[in-house]
Order: structure tokens, then sequence, then C-alpha cells
């Protein structure tokens, strides 16, 4: 097994096996038909369709496709949670060429140039964003087989070179038997500098200018050990991208699944501005702004482009979320801490490691089980030998309080013995070659076929695996991890599937890839909801993911290394990823592939207690990484940075809720809380969580208390914190409550009748305001009836009050408020007096008090 390991790995980091852009066929065309001005004529003869809506929300459609296709192009489906509502664009100026059309509310016009073709949207006479502005739109039309004409113009060999209707890549071949489809467009982002988004990379925050053969590549691959600072696309892709300025943010969301390239240049333009002068000329004044240029290729499908006109980052994110959903509420395990290692040998290793949790009294919720657990990577089934009573297991964690995680990938082993494949096959479920047999690939088990995920009778047979009396052994404590469904293919082009490869309808993979993951992580969803006749909440981490993938449960950044450069770059991989709407979102902590130095790694427990989703994870040819394995004094600052978190959990789980109602990421950059503050724009070492936490450094806007001494910080320049092995710094924000627990417990359902406390952090007005969130935390109660708990809670005029969010939610929690700490009072108070439902109460000062947390209720501080 090692030597096999050893050869994918080495396979998978050798990067002549993945492509350069200038190696991607589609790209290095439309450069070629760029620089000799060839394309539009060609294409000139072909009608195309325009399609401008209004949707409700300031957001703007704009499709694009052929008037009468050769056949039907593909349009991407069941990424919209429902085809949008439009509304009526008035038009408000006709004129030879142009056509002026005006939103429902008046605050945006879009003039739309028949020749040469262009679109610009202005907002109080402001041009915001500008589409074909550099004349860059093509649409390659459906055509039958190259004719002598067509062929003679470009010339046999050139044909050859730019992949019209194949493509070579080492020994590989992508038969095209549809012919080029590539499409793409140019946009001008307007006194825009600051770009954000288009995950999933291992780059910066802030998006980089590209030039020719550098573009951002949006196409899901398993790259193992990736390389930090590429643009190489790698385990997810979201096209989505946000501009932001101090009085705006815009998006655009570009609707194909297809392999796409996105070339970004920022550039300085001049503007003149006329200066009312009180003479009869005006005064003309020129300065320089800037202006950002996004290029969007794709290789097929239509023109299907989202703008977002905000006008603010929360604006942005309900924009998105309305038309791809919210993040899914998550059950209030999965956001404690996760231990996982490729492989847990067998269920006396399970038990041993999870008494060792126990045993130097470290918090965790789940123990995972990599592919190692199975019948010789056979999904949905156990090792006879390792795994002889997984039941038992299971019935032992529960009594823990615990759960169980295991994989199950989309490959199936090709074994007719295997009941999996030989009813995939006797179905037809499997994705199909070009001609017409079901894919093989290499993956874990050796030759393998790959279900058609895409196919919604799939989706629901897959779905039916999950049901106890099929997946033998399993019980409603165990949750599942897709993995490997990029898809990923050993020896296969770029490591994945054939592009030429043939799903349900006929598409061709090309068409669908990036979307691949996406649809196997909501099959599994669905799966885990069925099992429990919709009852209980699923939780599914994959690796691959698309635009709505925040539907379905949580992501990971995938394969990353041990060394400091991953921990450092897996802050803006995840900020990013949150900016795209996917909240539950994490890096593995130590990093997957080889041993980290002690210091790193509880650098990456105390990094990772601050993040969504909390992992710790190791590769096989890894030495044991279990908290406790470092020496007593590194194991007691990862076991009080765990504790931290399970701390946390009523304050985390509230960001959950709100990224579910409200589209807040949970983890987010500072220029959100900041959008004027140009010197935030570019920060990706500190991050927010929510609006009152903030990890690492400190910035002076208002005050700021160091979370774990209550030391108030004000500063008028930005703070340098000193930093020791035990500590990072974390600071609440003044003007917040932040509730609490009192304690950890061993694991969060341990933690259910623990008390709260509430942390209450003045501002300059002494005001401070919070929320807490409560339900069940495993059930889907709180959705269909109403079972749960919102208060929100307000420090006014030395009072602080406790009021209901939602008046539709009903929970009764016995669980009670035992402390409320306040942070910058300023003098000591000399009494404190309780109100509830009109009883007054007077308690001295620091002496413990209860309030149920589902009566009214106020508290005075008197001075």
């Amino acid at each position: 097994m090692f030597s096999a390991l050893s050869s994918v790995q080495d396979e998978a980091v050798d990067k002549s096996n993945f492509k350069e852009c200038n190696q991607i066929a589609f790209y290095s065309k439309l450069m070629f038909f760029y620089h000799y001005q060839f394309y539009m004529c060609v294409c000139s003869q072909v009608l195309l369709e325009v399609e401008i809506y209004e949707i409700e929300g300031n957001i703007f459609r704009l499709k694009i496709n052929e008037a009468a296709p050769l056949r039907a192009r593909y349009e991407v489906p069941d990424v919209l949670i429902k085809e949008p509502t439009t509304q009526r664009l008035s038009i408000s100026q006709k004129e030879a060429g142009i056509l002026m059309l005006t939103s429902v509310n008046k605050d945006y016009m879009l003039q739309v140039t028949a020749n040469p073709f262009q679109v610009e949207l202005l907002s109080k006479g402001e041009t915001v964003l500008s589409m074909n502005s550099n004349g860059l739109l093509y649409f390659e039309h459906l055509q039958p087989p190259p004719s002598d004409r067509y062929s003679t113009l470009i010339g046999q060999e050139k044909q050859e070179d730019l992949g019209l209707w194949q493509e070579k890549f080492g020994s590989f071949l992508d038969i095209k038997v549809h012919g080029p489809s590539s499409v793409g467009v140019d946009f001008s982002l307007h006194g825009f500098d600051h770009i954000y988004g288009i995950p999933q990379h291992a780059e910066s925050l802030l998006l980089k200018n590209t030039s020719d053969g550098d573009a951002y590549r949006l196409y899901n691959l398993d790259i193992f050990g990736h390389k930090i600072h590429d643009k190489i696309g790698i385990y997810g892709s979201v096209p989505l991208l946000l501009a932001h300025k101090p009085n705006r943010t815009s998006g655009i969301f570009w609707l194909n699944s297809s392999e796409t390239l996105v070339d970004i240049n920022t550039k300085a333009v001049a503007e003149v501005r006329h200066i009312q002068s009180g003479s009869a000329a005006d005064t003309a004044k020129q300065r320089a702004m800037p202006l950002t240029d996004v290029r969007w290729m794709s290789e097929s499908g239509i023109i299907d482009v989202f703008l977002l006109m905000g006008p603010t980052a929360f604006d942005i994110f309900k924009q998105f979320a309305q038309l791809t959903g919210t993040q899914a509420l998550p059950p209030l395990f999965s956001l404690g801490y996760h231990q996982c290692r490729w492989n847990y040998e067998d269920e006396q290793d399970v038990k041993a490691v999870d008494a060792g949790f126990d045993e130097h009294d470290i918090p965790y919720d789940v123990i995972w089980l990599d592919i190692e657990h199975t019948d010789g990577k056979r999904y949905f089934t156990w090792d006879k030998k390792k795994f002889q009573n997984p039941k038992r297991m299971q019935e032992l964690l529960r009594k823990k309080k615990r759960k169980l995680v295991v994989i199950v990938d989309p490959h199936i082993k090709a074994d007719p013995m295997y009941a999996l494949y030989s009813q995939g096959k006797d179905k037809g479920y499997f994705v199909k070659d070009r001609n017409g047999q079901d894919f093989e690939g290499i993956c874990w088990p050796g030759s393998s076929c790959y279900l058609d995920f895409t196919n919604p009778e799939v989706r629901k047979w897959y779905a039916d695996q999950f049901a106890f009396k099929t997946y033998k052994g399993s019980t409603n404590i165990l949750f599942v991890w897709n993995d490997m469904n990029e898809p990923s293919v050993f020896k296969g082009a770029e490591l994945t599937m054939q592009k030429d490869a043939v799903h349900y309808n006929n598409w061709e993979h090309r068409e669908l890839h990036n979307l691949y993951g996406f649809y196997q992580q909501m099959a599994t969803a669905e799966g885990l909801i069925k099992r429990s006749s919709g009852k209980e909440r699923p939780f599914v981490l994959t690796r691959s993911f698309f635009a709505g993938s925040q539907k379905y449960g949580a992501v990971w950044t995938g394969d990353n290394t041990a060394e400091w450069g991953y921990l450092k770059i897996s802050i803006p991989m995840l900020l990013t990823i949150s900016l795209a709407g996917i909240s539950f979102c994490g890096a593995d902590v130590g990093g997957f592939i080889g041993d980290p130095e002690p210091e790193l790694l509880v650098r990456w427990y105390q990094a990772g207690a601050y993040q969504p989703f909390f992992r710790g994870h190791s590769n096989m040819e890894s030495k044991r990484r279990e908290p406790w394995l470092f020496g007593e004094k590194n194991t007691q600052i990862i076991r009080e940075a765990i504790r931290e978190r399970y701390v946390l959990l009523p304050y985390l789980y509230t960001l959950f809720y709100r990224a579910y109602t409200e589209a807040e990421p949970v983890m987010r950059p500072l220029w959100i809380e900041f959008p004027g503050k140009l010197e935030t724009f570019g920060v990706e070492n500190e991050y927010m969580l929510g609006k009152q936490v903030w990890h690492f450094y400190i910035l002076p806007y208002m005050i700021w208390y160091d979370f774990r001494t209550f030391i108030q910080m004000e500063d008028p320049g930005t703070l340098k914190i000193p930093v020791t092995l035990d500590k990072i710094p974390v600071f609440q924000r003044g003007g917040t409550v932040i509730p609490l627990k009192t304690a950890a417990g061993k694991s969060t359902e341990w933690m259910i009748d623990i008390s709260y406390e509430l942390r209450v952090a003045l501002d300059t007005e002494a005001c401070a305001i919070g929320e807490l969130y409560l339900d069940d935390g495993h059930s889907f109660q709180y959705l269909h009836k109403k079972q749960f708990l919102y208060r929100k809670f307000t420090f006014h005029k030395n009072v602080l009050s406790s009021s209901c969010m939602d008046e539709s939610g009903q929970y009764h929690a016995t669980c009670v408020v035992e402390r409320v700490i306040f942070l910058g009072l300023g003098q000591q108070p000399t009494f404190v007096t309780v109100c509830s439902k009109g009883n007054a109460l007077t308690f001295i000062l620091l002496q413990l008090f209860e309030i149920l947390l589902y009566c009214c209720h106020s508290l005075e501080v008197t001075n």
C-alpha cells in the first residue's frame, strides 16, 4: 500500500500532469483569434439572442445564446434554488442603435448599444459596470464538422493546434464530437481596484492582475500537496467575483460549470470632472480613477451572468443567497472538534483514541474513518477483520455522546460481486465513455466506474443506500465525508475524468465537470435526511464544490502540507470560500501531508479553533498526531485552544443561524466590517468571527477588549501585540454582547446543561448589543415546528435587557445564564437589580445569579 500511495502522490504533485493556461485549447484559441481578429468575422453571420432581466433585490441577469443552435447548448441546472422572478425593465429612451432601460425603483439604468454591442450599468448617473467595453465578447456557434473552406481559412495544421475538434494533452486525446463551443465576455468595473472571490485557489485574498498564460482557472482538480500562490484551480469552483470600493460593493456571478478562466487587469484611467465655477464656463479637472477589467472565458455552455449590485457587501451576500441558497444550519456536534486520520486501524484503535481524549481531558465530538475501514475500498461496507462489529463500536461512541464520520467516495470498484457495482451497472447508472461503454478509471480500489450523479434517478437511488437496512452496520450517529469527487481519476488526463465522457441526457463531461462533487454531496445529504424520515439534520463534508454547495453541508481546503506557508495561506483561502456563500469551511489542522513541528501544530490548533470547521487530519505516512503526543506543555496549550472553541459554541452556533437566515458569512475579512477603511481591504492575516470577535491583531477604529484578560485596547494607530506560544491575540469588539458557556464539556452533547455567560463589552457610548440562538441542535424541529429560541441582548443606560427576536419561535430551555461580565463600565457598581416578569431582586455585585432564558427580563446596573 505504501508503494502504491507513493506512486499516486508522485503523480499528483508532478506539475507536468496538469495544464498551464497556454496548454488549454480554448484559451489558446481565443488568444489566437483575438490577435488575428479572425473569429468575429467567421461568427458574424450567426444570430445571437440577448436577454436582459431585472430581478428583485438589485440583481440584473444577462443571457446570451444562439438564436437557432444546431443542438441545445448546456444551461446549468439545479444550482439556482428556483427560477428567479423577473421585474419589467422600462424603456426610458430609444434611438438608433441605443436602448436605455430603467429599473423598477429608478435607481439603475442600463444603456444597451447595438454596434458595437455593449451594456453599461449606471447608478445615479455613475457608471458602475460595463459589459463588452473592450470588445472581447465571443460565442463559438455550434457547427457541423469542418468544411474545406473552414480548413483552408485556418489551415489544417493550425486547426489541430487550436484543438477545435480534438485536443491532445500528453498521451490523452479529447474528441470534441460537437466541435468547439467556447464563450466569453469582458466586464469593466469602474472605480474598483480591490477584487475578491472565485475560489478555489491557494492564493491571496485580493485577486491579482493576470497576464497571458496566467489566468485564474476554475476547474476542479485533485492536486495532492498543491502549491501555494498558484492560480491553478484545485478542488472546488465558485464563479462569483466581488469588487469593493469605500462606497460600494458589486458582484458578478458567472453561471457556467465548464472549465472557466478569468483574466483580471486593474489600471488607472483618466476621469474628467466638470466643476461649477460660477462663471459661464465650468472648470474641468482630471484625476486618475481605478478601473478593473475582468474577462470570463468558458469552454462551453452559454453566457448566463448575474450582476449583483449590492450596494453593500451584506447586500451581495443576500443577493447571491437569493439565487443559490443559504448555508444549511449544521447540527451542533459538527461545530465541535473532529479527529481524523488516514486511517484509524480498527475498532480497538478507535476505542483507544476516544479514551485518550477523556484521559487527557480534551473535548472532541467526532472520530473519522478513511478508506481503509471498508472491505477493499468498497464503500458502504466494513473490513470484516478490522471492524467486525461496527454497530457495537458506534454504540460505545454514542454512550460517550460522540459521533462517527466515514468516507464515501464516488468511484465504485468494478467488481461483479460488489452489490453497489452490479446494481449500478444493471441500471445503467455509471458515466459512459465516448463509445457508450461504462467509463472506467483507476482510483483507490483499482479499476472503478463513476456514478452519474447528474441523473436525478441515480441521486435518488444513491440516497437510498444510506438507509439503515441497506447500509449494514450504520447507525444514526454515522455521518459522511465525500472525498475524491472532482472526480479524481488516477492515470487520467489531469488526474480527472475525460471531458468527452458522457452523462445523463447525452451531455459531455466538459459541460458540467465542476458540478460533479456538488451533485454527490446533494445526494448524500438527501440520503442522510431520508434515513431519519426527514427529522434529523445531515452532516456531509465534501472536497469538491460549486456555487450552492452551502445548502448541503461543509467543505475543506483539501490536501494541505505541514508547513508554515500552508497555515498562512489557509486564512485567505477560507475567507475567499466564505465570501462565496460557503460559511461552513475549514482547513486540516496540522497539514494532511508530512509531520508538523510541535510549534506549528500548536499554532494550527489555535487558528483552527476560531474557524468554522475544525478538524485535525493526517496522512497514513505521517506520524500519529493525536493532541497529547507532543509533550505535556504542548498538550496543555492544545487542550486550552480546543476548550476555548467549546466555550465559544453558543456564539458560533448563533453566527451559523445568521448565515442560514441572513446569508452572513461566519468568518469574514476585515473590510466587510470596515468597508470605508482602505487599509483593511488587503488584510488577510486577520479576520472576524461575526461582528464581535477579532482573531489575531487589532485596528483602532473603536474600543476592543482582550478576549481573555478583558483589558481594554485603545490606540490612535495599529497595535502590535506580543505573542507567546500559549496564546494568540483574540479581541472582542466594544458594543457587543457575546453568549458563551461557562465551561467546556467532553463533547457538545455533554454541554447541554452547562450554564451560559454573557460577556458585555461596552463601546464609547457605554452601550452593547448581541444575540443568542438556541434549539435542540440536531433536528429540523426549528424549521417545521418553530422550536427555537432567538434572544436579543441590549445594554443601554445601565440596563441590560433581553427581548425576543422572533416571536414565532418557542423553545423551553432549562439552561440558565449564570454569569454576566461587563467590560468597560468605568467604575465599580454598587448594586445590581434583576427584573423578571415584574419582580425585582437585588444581588451583591459579582454574586452568581440565574435568569431563565425563556423569560423576558432586564438587569439594571447602578453606579
